[in-house]
C-alpha cells in the first residue's frame, strides 16, 4: 500500500530553503464561484505531483491524518452551509493500518458553500493535510488559503494561487487496482467452470452448436456469439450494481460498519450453500420463460440461451458472483464491479468458443462426477474464511476487540484445518459421493491446506505471518503484542524488565523490549548518563514505511542487538496531535506568525530546521554534543545496509570517546 507524506514549505531567515530532502508535492489554488447575491462556493484545488497522494477528509479511526479545512467567519458575516465536499478519489487497503483508506492522486477538489450576511472582500481559511509516496512520509502541514470575493464585480469566479501553482495534472488513474480486480475475477470464473452447474454444460452446449449449424464455421460463429452474450449479461449485472450504489456509496462500503456486517452475513450464507446446507436458486418460472425465448433462433435465441445458462447455473455461480461484486464494490471504485464481471464472464465464455472451434478437445475433458462437488465445497471453505475478514473490518472500526488477531487466526486455523480433513476424506458433507480412494490432485490440495494451517499456528504466539498480512488484524490489535502465552525474560537489556526501574520518560517497545524515549531532552540526558550514542527516529503514527522498518529490519538479530544495547533510541512522532503545554507553545521559525500547538509540530520543525528534511522515516546517529556521527538515512529496507550504517556510526562514537 502507499503512504502519507506532507508538503512542507518553510521560510527561514527571509528566504525559501530548498533541499533534496525537503518536498513540496502539493500546491493549492483557491477560487470563488458566485451562486447568488448572498451565496458563494469556495473551491480549494490541490495539484499533487505524480507518485504522491493526499488523504481524504474522512479516514477511519486509527488511520492517518485527514485533510481538514478551517474557515474564518469574518466576525459573524459568514455562515457555512453544510460540510466541505470532496470529489470521488479512490481507496486502497493499507497493509499497516489494516483498513481501506481514501486518497487522491494528481489533483483533488474540495468545495464549501457559504452564505454572506454582509459584504466582505475576502475569506481566510487554512487547510491541514498529509501526503505520501511509496518511500517516505512527512508531517501534517497547514497552508493558508485566501478566497477573494468582490461583491460589486460581475466576474463570478476569481482565483488565488497558493504556493505557486503547477501545470494541470493528468486525470486520476485506477488501472493498478482494476487490473487486480480483473485477474481475481478471471480466475474465479475458471473456478466457477469446475462446478456441477456449469462444467456439464460445456460439452452439451458446444455439441448443440456444432450439430445444429450447417457448417463448421457457422457453429464456431454461433458459439462465439454465445460467449459474447455471456459476457454482456454479466457486465450488465456489474454495471447495474455500480449505477445503483454510485461512487460515493462504493467508497463507503469498506469502512462502514453495517456494510461490513452485511457482507459478513452474505458470505456466510454463500459459504453455507456451497457446503451443501441448501441451494440458492432463482425462480423456476424465470428459467422456463427464458428457455421459451431461446427457441426463437438467431441472435436473439442465442442470447437467451446464454441467459438461461446464467439462471440455471446460479446456484453455483451466484455465490462466486456475489463475493466478487462485494470485493470489487468495497474497493471504492465505481468501475470495479464492471471490470470484475468482465473478467469473470470472459473466463466462463472462453471454453465455449474454444471447444466449438476445436471440438476434438472435448474428448480430453474429465468426466463429470463427485469431484465437481468437491470444488464447490472447497470454494465454500474459502468464502467462509473471507467472511471473517469483513467481520474483522467492523470490529476494527468499532474498536470492540472482540475479534482480535489471535481469535481471527484461530478461526482461520479451524477453517483450513477442517478443509484439509475434508480433502483427506475424514469429513463428509451432504452432497458428497462415496470416496473409495483419494486422487493425487485431492491429496496434493489437502497437503497444501494442512501446510497452510500449520504455517498459521505460530501466529498465535506473535509470528508476523507475512503471507496473509493483509487479512488478520494488525499485530498491535491483539490480546498481547507479545503473543499468546509469552512471558518476558531477561535479555541483556540495559533497563530492568521491571517497568518501575525504567529511566524517566522511557518505555519498552513491544514485542522486543527496545528501550525508547519519546522526549528529546530526556533521551539525550539518559544517553549522557550511560555513555551511549543517540539514535533519533523521526517517525509517525501514520508512517507506513516506519512500520515496515520496525517489523522487517529492526527485528533482525544483528540490528536488534545494537538497538537494545549500543544506542539510546529517541522516537519522535511528527504527527503526534497531543497539545503542547502552555509554557511550551512557541512561535514557529518556519512559518512566521504561527504558533507550534502540537507535540508533533515541535519535532517536525526540529527535523526540518536541523536536518533539512521533512520525510519519515529518518534516522540520525549523534553524539552527546548533538553532532552527527554519520550521515542520516531514510527508509532502508536492506538489512545489511542498515546494519552497516549502525555499525559505522557506533564505531565513530567509540573512536570519538576514546580520544
Amino acid at each position: 500500500m502507499k503512504k502519507v507524506i506532507t508538503i512542507f514549505i518553510y521560510l527561514l531567515a527571509g528566504h525559501f530553503f530548498v533541499s533534496a530532502q525537503v518536498f513540496n508535492p502539493v500546491k493549492w489554488n483557491a477560487s470563488v464561484e458566485k451562486l447568488s447575491d448572498t451565496e458563494y462556493m469556495l473551491i480549494a484545488e490541490a495539484q499533487i505531483e505524480s507518485g504522491w497522494h493526499l488523504y481524504s477528509q474522512d479516514v477511519p479511526e486509527g488511520g492517518p491524518i485527514a485533510t481538514s479545512f478551517t474557515f474564518d467567519d469574518a466576525n459573524g458575516k459568514i455562515t457555512l452551509i453544510g460540510n466541505t465536499i470532496e470529489e470521488e478519489g479512490h481507496s486502497v487497503n493499507d497493509p499497516v493500518f489494516d483498513m481501506v483508506i481514501k486518497f487522491f492522486e494528481n489533483e483533488a477538489v474540495f468545495k464549501q458553500k457559504i452564505k454572506v450576511s454582509e459584504p466582505v472582500e475576502s475569506i481566510q481559511a487554512f487547510v491541514e493535510f498529509m501526503s505520501c509516496d511509496d518511500t517516505k512520509c512527512s508531517p501534517p502541514t497547514e497552508v493558508d488559503l485566501t478566497f477573494n470575493i468582490n461583491s460589486s464585480s460581475s466576474v463570478e469566479k476569481t482565483n488565488t494561487t497558493v504556493e505557486s501553482n503547477t501545470e494541470s495534472a493528468p486525470p486520476v488513474k485506477e488501472t493498478k487496482g482494476l487490473w487486480g480486480i480483473f485477474f481475481i475475477a478471471f480466475f474465479s470464473g475458471f473456478a466457477a467452470l469446475l462446478t456441477p452447474c456449469v462444467f456439464p454444460m460445456i460439452p452439451m452446449t458446444v455439441s448443440f452448436f456444432t450439430k445444429q449449424s450447417k457448417t463448421k464455421a457457422a457453429g464456431i460463429k454461433n458459439a462465439i456469439i454465445y460467449g459474447v452474450s455471456i459476457i454482456v449479461i454479466y457486465v450488465l449485472l456489474g454495471t447495474l450494481v455500480s449505477l445503483i450504489f454510485g461512487a460515493d456509496a462504493l467508497n463507503a462500503l469498506s469502512t462502514n460498519v453495517w456494510f461490513n456486517l452485511a457482507f459478513f452475513i452474505l458470505l456466510i450464507i454463500f459459504a453455507t450453500s456451497f457446503l451443501g446446507a441448501f441451494e440458492i436458486m432463482l425462480p423456476n418460472s424465470w428459467a422456463n420463460k427464458v428457455d421459451s425465448q431461446a427457441d426463437r433462433g438467431g441472435l436473439i435465441g442465442i442470447f437467451f440461451m446464454a441467459l438461461a445458462l446464467a439462471i440455471v447455473s446460479f446456484s453455483c455461480t451466484g455465490p462466486i458472483v456475489g463475493t466478487l461484486l462485494v470485493e470489487a464494490a468495497s474497493g471504492g471504485s465505481q468501475s470495479g464491479p464492471i471490470v470484475g464481471m468482465l473478467g469473470f464472464s470472459l473466463a466462463i465464455a472462453l471454453p465455449f468458443a474454444l471447444f466449438a472451434a476445436f471440438p476434438g478437445w472435448l474428448n480430453s475433458l474429465p468426466k463429470s462426477g463427485g469431484w465437481l462437488n468437491t470444488v464447490k465445497v472447497v470454494l465454500g471453505f474459502l468464502e467462509l474464511a473471507l467472511a471473517f475478514k469483513f467481520l474483522s473490518n467492523a470490529d476494527l472500526v468499532l474498536q470492540l476487540h472482540w475479534l482480535e488477531r489471535e481469535v481471527f487466526i484461530a478461526i482461520w486455523i479451524a477453517i483450513f484445518g477442517a478443509l484439509a480433513m475434508y480433502l483427506f476424506g475424514k469429513i463428509q458433507l451432504p452432497h458428497d459421493s462415496p470416496l473409495s480412494h483419494i486422487s493425487v490432485g485431492r491429496l496434493s490440495l489437502g497437503l497444501l491446506s494442512l501446510a497452510f494451517t500449520i504455517y498459521m499456528i505460530p501466529g498465535l504466539w506473535g509470528a508476523p505471518l507475512n503471507l496473509i498480512s493483509a487479512f488478520p488484524p494488525p499485530q498491535h490489535y491483539s490480546e498481547s503484542p507479545y503473543g499468546v502465552g509469552f512471558t518476558q525474560l531477561g535479555s541483556g537489556n540495559t533497563a530492568s524488565n521491571n517497568h518501575e526501574d525504567l529511566p524517566d520518560g522511557a518505555h519498552l517497545m513491544p514485542p522486543h523490549d527496545i528501550l525508547a524515549f519519546n522526549d528529546y531532552d530526556k533521551g539525550l540526558a539518559y544517553a549522557k548518563k550511560v555513555g551511549k550514542p543517540v539514535m533519533i527516529d523521526f517517525t509517525g503514527h501514520a508512517c507506513v514505511n516506519c512500520r515496515k522498518m520496525e517489523q522487517n529490519v529492526w527485528v533482525k538479530p544483528q540490528v536488534l542487538e545494537k538497538l537494545k544495547n549500543d544506542v539510546v533510541l529517541i522516537s519522535l512522532y511528527v504527527d503526534d496531535k497531543r497539545k503542547l503545554k502552555d509554557n511550551e507553545i512557541v512561535d514557529s521559525k518556519l512559518r512566521p506568525g504561527k504558533k507550534l500547538k502540537y507535540i508533533g509540530q515541535k519535532w517536525s520543525e526540529l527535523q526540518t530546521i536541523k536536518y533539512k528534511a521533512n520525510t519519515q522515516p529518518m534516522y540520525v546517529l549523534m553524539d552527546h554534543n548533538e553532532d552527527n556521527l554519520i550521515e542520516p538515512v531514510a527508509y532502508t529496507p536492506n538489512v545489511d545496509d542498515y546494519n552497516s550504517w549502525l555499525e559505522k556510526g557506533i564505531s565513530n562514537f567509540k573512536n570519538q570517546e576514546g580520544k
